[in-house]
């Protein structure tokens, strides 16, 4: 193993966008430690992609509820690899639906250690071993919706704000040796909801008449973790539905209604 590559710590990397991020990040040089829940294992060509690319990586388990798993996981992965993480990517996420008319405390709480505590506790851990010799950079993933936020998915809403506001004010207090920003994506994979009939339709309300691909939020990824005189910063690869406010979440609108541009 060489140490010449840098080392990106990618949460929830094993599938989907994660795994999407990580392919990308060793295509761009970086061996990469990999994070996921217990249940969960690198997706089918996922470990190809990496191998092709020459990165070393590997696969680490932690509970981001659980702040025990939270303080373990990076010191693992720097025993691990022999050094610190140069990059973080905050993917991993909780998402379930609630209203606040549904909502609980469990509910919330558990959203918010997973979505916002979890990556803030990771940052602050990484922002200790970082200084003139090695300058670190800390991509959260949030979601567009921050921008004009409707009531559906509320605890998950919620957490996603404090995430994008911890995003800059961590960017203030680990400057100069740390910038923090984040990749705000839009609708992108299909899932068991969005099919993708349905993300067709969703595509037509977008100002862009369409959805951002895995690449392109990957791409976004790659910018910010490279541009060295860029921090506190948000990038929005949705499409453009941030200039929109939508009154549901694309789920629930009818086919047939309009978004209306924010004000």
């Amino acid at each position: 193993m060489t140490a010449a590559r840098p080392l990106a710590l990618v949460t929830g990397g094993c599938r989907r966008l994660g795994a999407a991020l990580c392919a990308a990040l060793a295509e761009a040089g970086y061996d990469l430690a990999i994070h996921s829940g217990a249940t969960s294992a690198p997706e089918a060509g996922l470990a190809e992609r990496l191998a092709g690319a020459g990165a070393v990586w590997r696969h680490f388990t932690a509970d981001l509820a659980d702040e025990a798993a939270v303080a373990g996981l990076l010191p693992t992965v720097e025993a691990s690899f022999g050094r610190a993480p140069a990059l973080l990517v905050n993917n991993a996420a909780r998402f379930d639906y609630d209203s606040p008319e549904t909502a609980t405390q469990a509910g919330m709480l558990s959203h918010y250690a997973v979505n916002s505590a979890a990556p803030v506790l990771l940052a602050t851990a990484l922002a200790t071993r970082a200084g003139p010799e090695h300058r670190v950079a800390i991509v959260n993933i949030l979601d567009q919706r921050i921008a004009a936020p409707n009531a559906d998915q509320f605890s998950y809403t919620l957490s996603k704000l404090a995430l994008a506001e911890a995003t800059t004010i961590l960017a203030r207090r680990f400057a100069p040796y740390v910038r923090v920003s984040a990749v705000a994506p839009g609708l992108t994979l299909p899932t068991a909801d969005y099919d993708a009939a349905r993300l067709a339709e969703a595509a037509k309300r977008m100002p862009l008449a369409a959805l951002p691909s895995p690449a392109e939020i990957a791409e976004a990824v790659l910018y910010l973790a490279r541009a060295g005189a860029v921090t506190g910063q948000t990038l929005f690869v949705d499409g453009g539905a941030h200039l929109c406010h939508f009154s549901r979440d694309f789920l629930f609108l009818e086919a047939a209604e309009e978004s209306e541009p924010r004000p």
